[in-house]
């Protein structure tokens, strides 16, 4: 028989959520854990089983929610170039809120060492990555296809350049922000990249 849960879930994996993407996976200890979601650990185990188990759910729900955001402002542009900096300011906009818990993006988070070292948490941040790569390729090659990019444009490595600089991006948030600062900078990579 199953258990019934017994407190708000989806409360509770987006407290942890942010908890995790404020402090990373191995800074974030249980009892921040149980206190910011407000549940024993009887209901933590019978229901998350595990840390390693609550992160991945919260990297799910991050993924669901944030960049499925940015990936409708990429797709729903009427060019791929259109849709990449749609991310981008997505992105930005992302930095410039203060409720945002880290400058850093929780995927991007997720590689560590102490992350990369656990080989099912190292199969998720390899899975992240690719699907980044495949969702800029994907639009890239639309374009390529309908005329509108060049036939020599190589969809997959803009991809996986645009993921690189986007990492890069995140890594440098966390030293040092400047909203238009960034805004040329992505323009300038942009625009090196035929876009």
């Amino acid at each position: 028989m199953t258990r019934k849960i017994s407190f708000d879930y989806q409360q509770a994996l987006a407290s942890a959520t942010d908890l995790f993407w404020k402090n990373g996976y191995a800074a974030t200890g249980l009892r921040d854990l149980l206190k910011v979601m407000g549940i024993g650990e009887g209901s933590f185990y019978n229901t998350l089983k595990s840390k390693k188990q609550l992160y991945l759910a919260c990297v799910e729900r991050y993924n669901e929610e944030v960049v499925g955001k940015r990936e409708q402002a990429l797709l729903a542009a009427p060019t791929a170039a259109l849709g990449i900096r749609a991310f981008f300011a997505d992105v930005l906009d992302s930095l410039d809120n203060p409720q945002t818990p880290s400058r850093l993006c929780l995927l991007a988070a997720m590689e560590t060492e102490e992350v990369l070292v656990d080989d099912e948490l190292r199969l998720r941040a390899e899975q992240a990555l690719a699907d980044l790569k495949a969702m800029f390729a994907g639009r890239l090659a639309e374009d390529r296809e309908r005329g509108e990019l060049p036939a020599s444009l190589d969809p997959q490595l803009n991809a996986a350049i645009i993921a690189t600089y986007l990492k890069g991006l995140w890594r440098m948030a966390l030293v040092e922000y400047e909203r238009p600062a960034f805004e040329r900078q992505i323009d300038a990579f942009l625009t090196a990249l035929g876009l």
